[in-house]
């Protein structure tokens, strides 16, 4: 049983950054293409950028040019760089396979952005 564990959120002002990391058990994280996922209150889950194993990219429009994704296969982990942070972005962000059967979803980071 695959167990994700994010971390990293925490309170920013409106155009601060911060990263979130994203910790995978099991032998199997390097094939799936991963992403980061967020949900803010009221609202569904989105995913906001997906990565594949040899690394290619793919962003919300929300997002773009703002958050970039990466991973480390050797440390089974994906990061999340964020910057120029909206209160907008204000969410519980996730990681989860984007590209086959999600495993069970972890806790989340919470990231508040307000002044």
């Amino acid at each position: 049983q695959v167990q994700l564990v994010e971390s990293g959120g925490g309170l920013v002002q409106p155009g601060g950054s911060l990263r979130l990391s994203c910790a995978a058990s099991g032998s199997r994280f390097s094939i799936y293409v991963m992403g980061w996922y967020r949900q803010a209150p009221g609202k569904q889950r989105e995913l906001v950028a997906g990565i594949s194993s040899s690394g290619h990219t793919n962003y919300g429009d929300s997002v773009k040019g703002r958050f970039t994704i990466s991973r480390d296969n050797a440390k089974n982990t994906v990061y999340l760089q964020m910057n120029s942070l909206k209160p907008e972005d204000t969410a519980v962000y996730y990681c989860n396979v984007v590209d086959g059967p999600p495993y069970s979803w972890g806790q989340g980071t919470q990231v508040t952005v307000s002044s």
